[in-house]
């Protein structure tokens, strides 16, 4: 039921010069069809890129009405054969877990149909694993700005209670009308900003890795991810009235942040650090779930890019570029001098790995126990080995500290962004209590193999030193009010 294209467009009543330049070397998605009033022209796209495939429409209760109904009509207009759409139940709310994979992936199995899924994130994702898993292509027509997975290689689902990035190829083709999008709830808004503008800091966790030999950046894939954000989230105020024009900055952002993923392919680097990793902690731990709605991805991000922000802060002196565009003052005093690390204290207090496996079973329970020492022990290093990291950074620090800080924005930047728009900034707004958000800081980094801030402070051994100087008198965290 494949139909390969040769070729890759962006349909795009405004220009898209950044979305069109990425699509020419895109793996997966042929077609990117954005602007006003293009949803009456999902029908055209589908036969573009599946000729005369039978379509069947996925959605759920709320997506349905939203733009399913219009979706289903430009097909059929399309002269397109349509199977009975597949309308899953939005309440409970549906969520992205492995087991509705399985659900959906045998509700199309006896449809010789490829799926065009309309909805959000929990959605595609769904859409997306489903059709890889019975070897089909699919496309995606997305209603809210919500996340940066569209176009994203891999689909986060949760399986066993651990979330994961499972892989399987991105839609052939998006539709997304900015009428549709800027009518979705402010939440959902909110959420797609939060999901961005983690980009920030997760870049500078990329820059350590690569500083250090442990992860080189892909110059392309890195483009894709940063290219955009100072336009994407250049009009909060649009976007929170609902000018639709607003949203075609964000919904560029949130594109191309998936098409960086699909770039990279390896894993999610180019999108996510370790302020994503706040948020599958608390996602793995059911924060927000009883909520209805619930707490969504974003929201979580947000909060814990404002975390991870405020801890970069304390490393390496407050931030100035990102969304602001310039480097400012990197040479300037501030930060923890890293340059003046004592090697053989942080060597000498290393623990054994029985020794780390041991701290991670002791920091989880149930499903969430297995995968994390899996993640954990992928990066040990022996004491020798860290020994070489550790002299590494104690040499370049001074550049290490220089790119990262070129890199970021101040904590309170993107805090005041987040409340501008409606989201989550402060961790009692979503019930968590100091010590558990404290907490989150030294249990996430074990939750992904993936080399953050967070693994540069625990094996120089000042994490908890660190997190705790956000809480106290003068810190970041102590100088925002907590009832309680």
């Amino acid at each position: 039921m494949e139909h390969d294209q040769e070729h890759h467009q962006e349909h795009d009543q405004d220009g898209g010069d950044l979305v069109q330049q990425a699509l020419r070397d895109a793996d997966d998605t042929d077609v990117v069809l954005r602007g006003r009033g293009v949803l009456a022209r999902t029908g055209q796209v589908f036969t573009e890129l599946f000729g005369q495939a039978r379509g069947v429409v996925v959605a759920d209760g709320n997506t349905w009405e939203a733009a399913g109904r219009a979706v289903q009509d430009s097909l059929r207009q399309a002269g397109v054969e349509l199977a009975e759409p597949c309308v899953l139940p939005a309440v409970p709310t549906l969520y992205a877990d492995y087991r509705n994979v399985e659900l959906l992936r045998e509700r199309l199995r006896d449809l010789d149909a490829v799926a065009c899924s309309v909805g959000s994130g929990t959605l595609n994702d769904l859409a997306k694993l489903a059709s890889e898993e019975l070897g089909r292509r699919y496309m995606h027509v997305c209603t809210a700005a919500s996340m940066d997975g569209y176009a994203a290689f891999g689909a986060a689902i949760t399986r066993e209670g651990f979330k994961q990035t499972m892989t399987c190829r991105a839609p052939q083709g998006l539709v997304a009308d900015l009428d549709v999008i800027a009518r979705a709830p402010r939440r959902c808004t909110a959420s797609g900003v939060g999901d961005l503008i983690e980009k920030i800091p997760a870049g500078a966790d990329w820059i350590l890795a690569d500083e250090l030999g442990i992860e080189p950046i892909d110059h392309e894939a890195w483009n894709l991810a940063q290219g955009s954000l100072g336009r994407a989230v250049g009009d909060p105020e649009g976007l929170v009235a609902g000018r639709a024009e607003a949203f075609e900055g964000l919904l560029e952002g949130l594109v191309m942040s998936g098409l960086s993923m699909q770039r990279y392919r390896a894993s999610s680097r180019p999108a996510s650090g370790a302020g994503h990793q706040f948020s599958h902690t608390w996602e793995m731990e059911h924060l927000g779930a009883e909520q209805e709605p619930p707490l969504t991805h974003g929201f979580k991000v947000g909060l814990g890019t404002v975390a991870v922000l405020a801890l970069w802060e304390r490393v390496v002196g407050p931030g100035s570029a990102g969304s602001a565009g310039s480097a400012g003052d990197a040479d300037s005093a501030g930060g923890t001098d890293l340059g003046a690390l004592d090697v053989d204290a942080a060597v000498a207090a290393w623990p054994s790995a029985e020794q780390e496996e041991a701290r991670v079973r002791a920091s989880f329970t149930g499903a969430m126990v297995e995968p994390a020492v899996r993640q954990t022990m992928a990066k040990y290093v022996s004491a020798e080995e860290l020994r070489q990291r550790l002299e590494l950074v104690r040499r370049s620090w001074p550049q290490v500290r220089r790119r990262c800080r070129a890199q970021l924005v101040a904590a309170a930047e993107v805090e005041s962004l987040l409340r501008r728009v409606g989201g989550v900034y402060h961790p009692q707004q979503v019930g968590l209590s100091r010590q558990r958000f404290r907490d989150t800081y030294l249990r996430s980094r074990m939750i992904r193999s993936r080399y953050t801030l967070l693994d540069l402070l625990y094996q120089a051994g000042v994490l908890e030193a660190e997190v705790d100087a956000l809480f106290c008198d003068g810190g970041f965290w102590a100088a925002r009010p907590w009832s309680r």
